[in-house]
């Protein structure tokens, strides 16, 4: 049973794969949600927009339309938050110079907002995760890619075009696996992909020198292996499983270093594979940073998992809608 004086808040989340449409309320509980698969290469983004629009009215035969008060909206980039527009993500093919924020708000007459997930993924373990309390944040995905989301003096910074906290792009090697296009890159040594790539150069190069790698075989599995595959074996102390760990638990305090000397946060919140492998990451990471940080910057800034796990897709889009308010 609904509350007729509660105010109620709906998040959009537009994902590649899946999407999904959040009803909850100034309290962070979620009421509602309704997810749904995306299905981009059968259908165009009217199409997906007609389908979060009738579960949207779905969810308003249960609850008051009239209470709602914002729309939030989580979105991969490129995308313009102040004019609220879409620019062709890669994974959303066909949706081209989309004016997202103006739909929804001429649709259900109430203000609307849009950031790129990494941003909305960071204003909720701002609000309500790992980073709650802080002034000065730094959320970074370390998933299948390397996205960051920047709170900088109790305000989201996007940047002068929704580019700010791109540091995966950053070059911390003049080689090394590839990611954001770039060999060497933060996102190629710290990101689901780049672990992969780590896997196969270390396990190819071990195999064809004759050395046994107790997880991998033979040289046609290397080319298969995943960050999953790793983890669970350095898990199992396999030491060419820990080695490559090592090699990427080493960029990552690297990349931490610059992110620690440039902006000085009081923490840096690190979700999926640091989160759920903090163990196998923690003494790399703290070794380097002793090395490269400026020790007074250190000493202030805590490093810390991310506390929201899988449900923070559920809370992102929603806490869009709660920031602006």
């Amino acid at each position: 049973m609904y509350d007729s004086k509660k105010e109620y808040y709906l998040g959009i989340d537009i994902g590649g794969t899946k999407c999904a449409v959040v009803l909850g309320d100034n309290k962070f509980n979620i009421h509602r949600k309704i997810q749904f698969e995306t299905l981009t290469s059968e259908r165009g983004y009217a199409e997906i927009l007609s389908e979060f629009f009738t579960h949207i009215e779905n969810i308003f035969k249960d609850f008051p339309q009239e209470n709602l008060k914002r729309i939030g909206i989580s979105c991969g980039g490129p995308l313009d938050s102040r004019k609220g527009m879409i620019y062709s993500p890669p994974n959303l093919p066909g949706w081209d110079n989309v004016p997202i924020v103006k739909i929804f708000n001429e649709k259900y007459g109430v203000p609307a907002a849009i950031q790129n997930d990494a941003n909305a993924c960071a204003l909720a373990e701002w609000l309500m995760g790992a980073g709650k309390g802080t002034r000065n944040m730094v959320f970074l995905t370390f998933g299948t890619g390397m996205g960051a989301g920047l709170i900088l003096n109790g305000q989201l910074y996007a940047g002068t075009n929704d580019l700010g906290g791109e540091v995966g792009h950053i070059r911390l090697a003049n080689d090394g696996p590839v990611g954001f296009g770039k060999a060497g890159s933060f996102e190629g040594f710290c990101s689901g992909g780049g672990i992969a790539q780590l896997a196969e150069k270390v396990v190819s190069e071990k195999l064809k020198n004759g050395e046994p790698v107790a997880f991998c075989s033979n040289l046609e599995d290397a080319y298969k292996l995943t960050a999953k595959d790793v983890a669970f074996a350095a898990t199992a102390d396999d030491p060419t499983a820990a080695e490559i760990i090592r090699i990427s638990g080493e960029y990552l305090g690297r990349g931490l270093a610059v992110l620690i000397d440039v902006l000085n946060p009081e923490c840096i919140v690190i979700g999926s594979i640091y989160s759920r492998n903090e163990t196998l990451f923690k003494p790399h990471v703290d070794r380097i940073l002793k090395e490269e940080a400026i020790p007074s910057a250190l000493e202030v800034c805590r490093i810390k998992p991310a506390e929201l796990g899988d449900t923070i897709g559920d809370y992102a889009a929603l806490c869009v809608a709660l920031h602006d308010n």
